[in-house]
């Protein structure tokens, strides 16, 4: 008769929670994958697509206030907030404006890979379901609503999305011709991949 190997109870819950610990990890690392990927959108536009400092200073006829440079700085926002560390408590209301990557292509080029970069080192410790308390201003008073930091990682990816779309008009108002995936969600560029569909939402 074959040996039957015995599972101790003690094993079982150990070995559960180090697959569980395994499973957020990877889902921290996914996530600040596409996190790096849509920021490296932007250093691409900043290296292949802008040629003059002017550029990110442009008033958009369309879009009333709008400049690459401004869009640029308020999509890093949400990820420069997650990358402190432990960033236990966010407030996106609060953000430093007319900041040089708002005006310089270099200096924009080098904020984005500073930001890739303390993503990438956070990571490294920070599991998925961290929890984050989130104050918002909504008028007369604040809201604190509890999320996570995986979730704040995922919304600062579709954010930036969101404002790469609108960089997308004021070049086009620029007559810049931009790369076809800037501002395409990745599972939007995964869909047309896999099935040659033409929609780009």
């Amino acid at each position: 008769m074959a040996p039957i190997a015995i599972m101790h109870s003690e094993s079982v819950v150990v070995s559960n929670k180090a697959t569980r610990l395994q499973d957020h990890s990877m889902m921290v690392e996914q996530l600040t994958s596409v996190a790096r990927d849509v920021m490296s959108q932007a250093i691409d536009l900043l290296q292949n697509t802008l040629t003059d400092d002017k550029q990110l200073t442009y008033q958009s006829k369309y879009i009333p206030g709008s400049t690459i440079g401004k869009h640029l700085r308020h999509a890093r926002d949400p990820y420069v907030l997650l990358s402190k560390v432990t960033p236990a408590t966010l407030t996106y209301d609060i953000r430093i404006r007319d900041t040089s990557m708002e005006t310089s292509i270099a200096a924009g080029i080098e904020a984005f890979r500073e930001a890739i970069k303390q993503l990438e080192d956070i990571s490294k410790y920070t599991p998925e379901d961290l929890p984050v308390v989130l104050t918002a201003d909504t008028g007369p008073c604040r809201q604190t609503l509890n999320t996570t930091y995986g979730r704040e990682l995922w919304f600062g990816s579709l954010h930036a999305i969101h404002h790469w779309s609108m960089i997308r008009v004021v070049a086009g108002e620029l007559g810049l011709k931009m790369d076809a995936n800037f501002g395409i969600a990745p599972a939007t560029i995964n869909y047309h991949k896999s099935e040659g569909s033409k929609s780009k939402i």
